[in-house]
C-alpha cells in the first residue's frame, strides 16, 4: 500500500514560499514550528526534493524533547526516515540530511544518475533507482510502501510537490499563511511546474480546518479523489 502523504508548507499572504533568489524566508513563528515538529514526529518519513537540500541544507530531524520522547515511547527511531528525491544524485556528500541525527535515509534517483555518485551515497543511505530520466514518483511510493513507510510529510519544494499532486499521490495539504508579502513573478510557490490545462483538470480541495496561529492562519485541506492530472505540454 502506498503511504498517506501530507504536504506541509509555509507561504506568504501572496502565496510565495521564498524570494525570487530562492532565499529562505522566516514566514511562521514559534507556535507553528511546534506544530510542524509534532506533525513530523507523528510521521514515518519526511521528504524533500534536491532543490530544497541545495538551497537550505536541512537536517529534517525532530527538534523538541517532547517529540523525541513521544517517538521513543512508540518504540520508533528518534527521527523519521529522511527521503530526498534527487534524479541526478546531485546531493553533496556533506549535506546535513546525510549526517545530522541518527536514523535511516533514502535517496531516490533515476537511471541517469552516475554510478560513482550512487556508490558514494550508498555509504550513508539506501538508494532507490526509480524511473529512467527522472524519479518516477508512483514507483517510488510503491517502494516506500514495501519498506513499511505508511505516512510521509513532504516539506518541499514546489517542483516535487507539484509532481506529487500531478501524480495523484497527495492526500492532505497543510498551508500556514503568514502576514508578509514577498512578491515577484519569479518567486516560487508551493505548487510550481507547468500547471494544469484548464478548470476540468484542476485538483480540488476540501477544507478540513482553518485555525489562526500567531499572526497568520493554518489551512488544512483534503485533496479530493486523487488521480492522474494532465500538465500543460
Amino acid at each position: 500500500m502506498r503511504p498517506y502523504v501530507i504536504v506541509n508548507v509555509a507561504m506568504s499572504a501572496d502565496g510565495k514560499i521564498s524570494t525570487r533568489e530562492r532565499r529562505q524566508v522566516r514566514i511562521s513563528g514559534k507556535q507553528d514550528f511546534i506544530r510542524v515538529d509534532r506533525l513530523k514526529a507523528g510521521c514515518d518519513a519526511v521528504m524533500v526534493g534536491i532543490g530544497t537540500v541545495l538551497a537550505d541544507d536541512p537536517s529534517l530531524t525532530v527538534k523538541s524533547e517532547e517529540c523525541l520522547t513521544y517517538r521513543r515511547k512508540q518504540g520508533w527511531d528518534d527521527h523519521p526516515v529522511r527521503i530526498v528525491v534527487d534524479s541526478s544524485a546531485r546531493i553533496p556528500p556533506e549535506a546535513s540530511v546525510l549526517h545530522k541525527g541518527e536514523g535511516r535515509r533514502v535517496i531516490a534517483v533515476s537511471g541517469k544518475a552516475e554510478r560513482a555518485k550512487i556508490a558514494v551515497l550508498k555509504k550513508k543511505a539506501t538508494v532507490l533507482v526509480c524511473g529512467e530520466v527522472e524519479v518516477d514518483l508512483p514507483e517510488l511510493m510503491d517502494e516506500l510502501g514495501l519498506m513499511g513507510i505508511q505516512r510521509i510529510m513532504v516539506e518541499g519544494g514546489g517542483t516535487l510537490i507539484a509532481g506529487l499532486i500531478r501524480a495523484g499521490l497527495v492526500h492532505e495539504i497543510n498551508t500556514y499563511i503568514g502576514n508578509i508579502l514577498i512578491g515577484g513573478k519569479d518567486a516560487p510557490t508551493f505548487c510550481d511546474g507547468k500547471g494544469f490545462i484548464d478548470e476540468s483538470s484542476f485538483p480540488r480541495l476540501a477544507l478540513l480546518e482553518a485555525r489562526p496561529i500567531e499572526d497568520g492562519i493554518l489551512l488544512r485541506w483534503k485533496v479530493e479523489a486523487p488521480d492522474q492530472h494532465e500538465e500543460i505540454p
